[in-house]
């Protein structure tokens, strides 16, 4: 499905969300406690937007990995960011989320945004996550939720379900991506099943903030 988007994820991603998918990265960049000098790893990195934000903070001596199973959106990602001159401590690697190619203890900050629901086995993703963290490291997961009250459930079902192929077929040429987009949310754990789920896979403290009225959450996983 990913390969067929790629070229059109970014426009994709503003008319979606009327461009409130740049508040929702903020956000996260801001939960994150990135700092100067942090070893990261990007899971499911896209087009780059979360990375292209965290190469500016880790600085000339942190490294960004911008990673992504698809290598269409890699590609892509990639493109992006040399077009911005980011290149010096940013590396582009192919990853499946199950199966990280770091060493224990490695990391200082893992992120996911809007990736984990596409992950077939999210507990072996997880414990893979926690494995590369260092004692002090954290995960952070931005990803579609469950909003937190009736009225918006309505409007976002029919928002889903109605609008969101329609502009996949317009924009996209792609309705069934797109439709597919809207039943993986439904699919993904709720705020709670998730953050289970985090601490099945041993992470030592885990919270989780709404946005947008719980359409989005960031959770956090923190190793000690």
């Amino acid at each position: 499905m990913f390969h067929s988007v790629a070229q059109k994820y970014d426009i994709m991603n503003d008319v979606m969300s009327l461009g409130i998918h740049r508040f929702w990265k903020h956000a996260a960049i801001q939960l994150s406690g990135i700092k100067k000098g942090d070893q990261v790893l990007d899971l499911a990195g896209g087009t780059g937007d979360l990375s292209i934000k965290m190469s500016r903070i880790v600085g000339a001596n942190g490294k960004v990995t911008l990673s992504d199973i698809n290598p269409s959106m890699l590609a892509e990602g990639k493109k992006r960011l040399l077009n911005k001159g980011i290149i010096a401590n940013v590396d582009f690697k192919i990853i499946n989320a199950e199966e990280i190619p770091f060493p224990d203890k490695s990391l200082d900050l893992v992120t996911i945004g809007f990736g984990l629901r596409n992950v077939t086995d999210k507990l072996k993703a997880l414990k893979e996550m926690q494995r590369v963290l260092k004692p002090g490291g954290r995960l952070l997961i931005l990803e579609f939720s469950k909003p937190t009250n009736e009225l918006m459930t309505k409007i976002y079902d029919a928002y889903s379900f109605k609008l969101l192929p329609l502009m996949g077929k317009l924009i996209a040429k792609d309705e069934d991506s797109y439709r597919y987009l809207a039943e993986s949310i439904r699919m993904h754990p709720d705020q709670e099943s998730l953050k289970s789920l985090m601490l099945e896979a041993c992470f030592d403290e885990v919270d989780y903030h709404n946005l947008s009225a719980g359409i989005v959450a960031i959770h956090r996983g923190f190793v000690f």
